[in-house]
């Protein structure tokens, strides 16, 4: 098949298997991954209160992926997928090879998301020429104060020091590298949210305003915020839930895993704690784990009882009118 149209047919024929695995019930999977999150490393340097990695809450091992790891996912993914995600849990750029692994997708949409403490003037000269094709940027606060509400042990002039750093260096190198800010929406933040629109649009940057996940239950009214569009939760019964109603289909099953920085295959980005191992790249393929016995049973439970299932009762994947 000619190569140009290797991505467009394993679109299709994803699409094709995930939709008719949702209205016959029976999982059945065709091609491969369009899109698939890799995790250089679960570590972070913010101690973000309801982060999985920043709270301290999760449970598996922490550590940064080898690059060889990495290349078995380029060599075998690399002719199917339109896009990899550089991120997951923890900050990509504390990866001491941080850009010999944007080098290696070089050839493949890449994105990267990153708290911006690491954004020097020549790091940001660095991702600029690296060819990585998107760069998200958390910013969830205006002033000191709002911003470590949330993102505990970080330095909000650092941040925004690092956003124009970007933004020089692109205008600098004539690059094509598109930013974007992203803005976590939580009560003690939601005040500055013209202000954040006017500073993205001062850098000329792209603006994302996020809905809040909220892991523990106690801290509902602190971060909640007061504009329902921000919400990801209601309040039913004196008990706050999400307000997806988390029909039995997941097209996550069928397009988009992640790889943990250990080489594990999970089936979406709300698995924070790796507790649905599909597989290991150390030892098989991605093929035979994208075809294999746990994933099929995994997403015949997904058609049948989604709602059981612990990771999905934080996912947005098909929430409407929420920002997230």
């Amino acid at each position: 098949m000619n190569r140009l149209l290797i991505k467009p047919a394993n679109f299709i024929l994803a699409v094709y298997s995930y939709l008719r695995s949702s209205y016959s019930g029976n999982p059945t999977v065709a091609g491969m991954p369009v899109f698939i999150g890799v995790e250089l490393t679960n570590n972070c340097n913010l101690q973000c209160p309801e982060c999985s990695s920043g709270s301290g809450q999760m449970q598996r091992e922490r550590g940064f992926m080898d690059i060889e790891v990495f290349n078995k996912i380029i060599t075998e993914l690399g002719p199917y997928v339109f896009n990899i995600n550089l991120y997951f849990q923890g900050e990509p750029m504390l990866h001491p090879s941080f850009f010999s692994f944007l080098e290696k997708a070089r050839s493949i949409h890449t994105i990267v998301s990153t708290n911006g403490h690491f954004l020097s003037v020549e790091n940001a000269e660095k991702i600029v020429k690296s060819g990585l094709s998107q760069l998200i940027i958390s910013l969830d606060g205006i002033d000191q104060e709002s911003y470590s509400a949330y993102r505990v042990d970080g330095c909000v002039n650092t941040v925004i020091e690092g956003i124009k750093n970007i933004s020089d260096a692109i205008e600098k190198f004539n690059s094509s590298l598109k930013v974007k800010i992203q803005f976590l929406v939580h009560r003690l933040n939601e005040h500055q949210i013209p202000q954040i629109r006017e500073f993205a649009k001062k850098l000329k940057v792209r603006l994302r305003l996020k809905s809040m996940q909220i892991i523990n239950n106690e801290d509902f009214v602190k971060w909640l915020p007061l504009n329902e569009r921000f919400r990801r939760y209601k309040l039913i019964n004196g008990e706050y839930v999400l307000k997806n109603s988390l029909p039995d289909r997941c097209v996550r099953l069928w397009l988009n895993p992640v790889v943990t920085w250990n080489g594990k295959v999970i089936p979406c980005c709300f698995d924070k704690d790796a507790e649905h191992v599909m597989g290991d790249l150390n030892n098989d393929s991605f093929r035979e784990i994208w075809d294999g016995p746990r994933y099929r049973i995994f997403r015949k439970n997904i058609l049948s009882e989604r709602h059981t299932i612990e990771i999905c009762r934080n996912c947005t994947s098909g929430l409407r009118g929420v920002k997230y």
